[in-house]
């Protein structure tokens, strides 16, 4: 997924389509967790300067009213250019947040959130945190919780309806439904080796000798959301730090915030990454991504060697391959082929979505002189001649 560039002033952002939606949104933008214990002041600056590099869209899952004034007055002058993910289903109860599927209890937060941003709709209206299939089914089964979310959207309160959830599972029977617009996920290559749980906690737990490789039921969802144009924005890109940290890292190596966006920016279906700041400086040094040379990057040389990262023959898209002595954009075919080729193996036809992002670039699979370059820079293994050859004759 391709993003348009805006380069006026400091703004180096590229945005990117959030699936069906339509909303073209900032590759980074702000996750508001970390500006609970912020004065109006402080927020009022690190909001500024995300507004100066070019940052529209922002989560603000919290139902705390001080938070949720801090941040309206800080985007009121320019309401219209954010794009503000509300939660549905988080509210603020006896002085403190809680979760519920109770109707007159989301109403009531809902309304304060428009009050408290100065408007009246909420771009993406969140179905908010959930982890567990069963939970889910249960929204889906004729709850007046959904009633009310189809509700708001048919009056235009909401724009497009979305769930948070860090569990695979939930993520790809949402996208099966046809209930929801985009997703927030969380998305790095930690959890990504962890199996599918209703408990989040589990993504912060130690990993065991059976893991090799990315979940299968990760990949499943990823390649399930692109395919049914869902758009997703990423929560946990550091995995809480953990990732930044050698020490701390289930890979024994340090990844860069740099290495962690661009891994997640690379996963099929991501539009955004959010992102949480406690100042104006934390904002510009997650901004510096989109100035980043391909080798500051490049998470892939890092990973290959790492311990626990057995991908040996699969396409991360990492981009590593680049160039193509013919021009091929060698990580966007190998997505394509994937996601067409799930779809064909389980009888079906090519969805009609991938083949026209497919027809869309610029020089197609069918063009590899099969000239061997690409192959020696692929850390993982990759047979790409082969999986060229192989995505021209499914492509036709």
């Amino acid at each position: 997924m391709r993003g348009s560039d805006a380069l006026e002033g400091e703004n180096r952002m590229r945005y990117r389509r959030l699936g069906r939606t339509g909303l073209e949104v900032s590759e980074i933008g702000v996750g508001c967790e970390w500006l609970e214990h912020k004065s109006p002041e402080e927020v009022e600056a690190i909001i500024g300067r995300c507004r100066e590099l070019g940052m529209n869209v922002l989560d603000c899952w919290m139902s705390d009213p001080r938070v949720r004034t801090m941040l309206g007055d800080a985007i009121a002058a320019d309401r219209e250019r954010w794009i503000v993910q509300g939660h549905i289903g988080s509210t603020w109860q006896d002085g403190q947040y809680k979760r519920t599927r109770d109707v007159e209890a989301c109403k009531r937060a809902f309304e304060d959130q428009l009050e408290r941003f100065h408007t009246d709709y909420i771009d993406l209206g969140m179905i908010h945190y959930v982890d567990s299939p069963e939970e889910f089914e249960s929204i889906l089964d004729n709850s007046p919780y959904l009633a009310y979310i189809r509700e708001l959207k048919a009056s235009g309160a909401i724009r497009a309806v979305g769930l948070s959830t860090h569990n695979p599972v939930v993520g790809l029977r949402a996208v099966e439904s046809g209930e929801v617009d985009m997703i927030m996920f969380s998305v790095n290559p930690a959890y990504d080796m962890k199996p599918a749980s209703d408990n989040v906690d589990d993504l912060f737990g130690e990993y065991g000798d059976d893991i090799t490789g990315m979940d299968a039921q990760r990949l499943e969802f990823y390649r399930a959301a692109e395919r049914a144009d869902i758009g997703l924005t990423v929560m946990k890109t550091f995995a809480g730090g953990r990732l930044l940290d050698a020490a701390r890292s289930p890979f024994g190596v340090a990844l860069t915030p740099a290495q962690c966006i661009h891994y997640a920016l690379t996963r099929p279906a991501v539009s955004s990454v959010l992102i949480g700041y406690s100042s104006p400086e934390q904002v510009g040094e997650s901004a510096a991504y989109e100035d980043a040379t391909s080798d500051e990057r490049d998470y892939a040389s890092v990973l290959a060697d790492a311990p626990m990262h057995a991908v040996s023959g699969l396409c991360t898209y990492c981009g590593h391959c680049a160039p193509c002595t013919m021009g091929i954009d060698i990580a966007s075919v190998n997505k394509f082929y994937d996601l067409a080729e799930i779809q064909v193996a389980q009888g079906g036809p090519v969805p009609e979505l991938v083949a026209d992002h497919y027809a869309a670039l610029e020089v197609h699979a069918d063009e590899c002189i099969a000239c061997g370059v690409c192959e020696p820079n692929c850390p993982f293994g990759v047979p790409i001649i082969e999986r060229m050859e192989a995505a021209a004759e499914l492509f036709g």
